[in-house]
């Protein structure tokens, strides 16, 4: 490979990766109150879809849309509507006490469904099929650091990305900060660890539950909101991309071990494998045979983990209604992931050529 090459890998790694490290914060905040969350793709789905709505609206009634209001515009709208995706669940799941995996999966299949719903209609508003584009908007979001980009080498590889490349980290490390440093996050760890105890000291436990889960809601829709506005650049694509980098947050809250620091680095590798694995699959007959093998090994090895996570004393949250801790369930919860991330590589690899096939830029 060529350092053009290398330094393209490398970038395709951290873009692919900080949508997978929104989606992963979001869930381990969720998860720490002791709720499992499975609806985190639809959520990504949502804020992708709002935050692109939101701008398209703006900028097709403003000349010369403002870069300042694109942005909080986008945000905000993206943050809301998955932090509503977050209250619908919390309402099913806290207050009628429904079944927390079948919530979250529908969660999810609603949430694609709505997005690709809404995504078709702007698309329809905007002259037909793959013409939306909010360009001013997205280049706010691509805008990478004047200066420190054209540094060469260094510069390709650590400062040629937008913001929100950035503000995962830091939103990553203050997240670990406020889990182990404060007084609230301790009081949500306690309410996830064992709501009878913390109900018994005075801590509100519905509430931090209703707030957790909101505000990782909308963390994890951040997510949906960079892969929109920076990788496919303001478009919108319904290739199942979100909801297989959806589903690799979930995952990738196990292999961090509930910790928003290692889901730094675990989501830059999972970006990696993510992108390499369309790479070569691509270059190779018999796809569909050749993805099925794929995911047989994916979910072996997610298997194997996941038991010797249990076998090292690495445990979630306790309030967490986990199964898939169990040496059975490992597998079981390997087995929907993969399955899940299977049907989204086939229908995309053997479709019409999407986002995901073009090179980063």
């Amino acid at each position: 490979m060529s350092v053009d090459q290398i330094v393209q890998l490398i970038q395709s790694a951290i873009q692919f990766g900080t949508v997978i490290l929104f989606g992963a914060m979001g869930e381990i905040l969720t998860e720490k109150s002791g709720n499992l969350n499975l609806g985190v793709p639809g959520i990504m789905y949502l804020g992708g879809i709002a935050g692109l709505a939101a701008s398209f609206f703006y900028e097709f009634n403003n000349p010369d849309p403002s870069g300042f209001v694109c942005l909080v515009i986008s945000l905000l709208a993206a943050f809301a509507a998955s932090a509503l995706g977050g209250l619908l669940y919390s309402f099913l799941t806290i207050t009628l006490r429904a079944n927390q995996n079948v919530t979250g999966l529908t969660l999810t299949i609603f949430g694609g469904g709505v997005a690709n719903f809404f995504g078709g209609t702007l698309n329809s508003m905007a002259g037909g099929v793959g013409q939306i584009s909010v360009a001013a908007t997205s280049a706010v979001y691509r805008a990478t650091i004047p200066g420190l980009s054209d540094l060469g080498l260094p510069g390709r590889l650590l400062f040629s990305y937008g913001f929100m490349v950035y503000l995962a980290i830091v939103l990553a490390v203050v997240l670990q900060l406020f889990l182990n440093r404060t007084r609230p996050g301790l009081n949500l760890r306690s309410v996830g660890e064992n709501p009878a105890t913390a109900d018994a000291a005075g801590i509100n436990v519905s509430r931090n539950k209703y707030l957790a889960t909101c505000v990782g809601a909308g963390i994890s829709g951040l997510g949906g909101l960079y892969y929109t506005m920076d990788y496919i650049k303001g478009t919108w694509a319904n290739d199942g991309t979100i909801e297989s980098l959806g589903w690799l947050a979930v995952a990738l809250v196990i292999f961090a071990t509930w910790r928003t620091v290692n889901a730094i680095w675990g989501s830059y590798l999972f970006g990696l494998l993510f992108w390499r694995c369309y790479r070569i699959i691509m270059r190779q007959t018999e796809l569909r045979d050749r993805l099925t093998a794929f995911g047989l090994t994916v979910i072996l090895a997610m298997g194997a983990v996941m038991n010797l996570a249990v076998v090292m004393g690495v445990a979630p949250p306790k309030g967490v209604p986990m199964p898939l801790m169990s040496y059975g369930g490992s597998n079981l919860m390997a087995t929907m992931l993969c399955v899940g991330l299977l049907m989204n590589f086939s229908r995309t690899a053997t479709g019409k050529e999407g986002s995901i096939w073009k090179e980063s830029s």
